[in-house]
């Protein structure tokens, strides 16, 4: 579990968001779709997890790392 999941904070998002690091640069598209909607769908289990503040509740800001595509194969 990502030390920053918070119940809390995950009941009032209402954006989210996926940062790529350029590492990360050749995956095709189709690849990419499959682990954000896993990442999102699972977010406790996000390496890197941070809530950032909105006027009307939160954005789930996922960065993916190497720890996360390979616990998705």
């Amino acid at each position: 579990m990502s030390a920053n999941f918070d119940p809390y904070r995950e009941a009032l998002v209402v954006e989210i968001d996926t940062i790529w690091p350029d590492q990360f640069a050749g995956l095709p598209s189709g690849e990419r779709d499959r682990v954000e909607a896993r990442l999102h769908a699972d977010a406790q289990s996000a390496a890197q997890l941070e809530y950032v503040r909105l006027p009307t509740g939160f954005c789930r800001q996922i960065t993916v790392t190497a720890e996360d595509l390979q616990r998705g194969q």
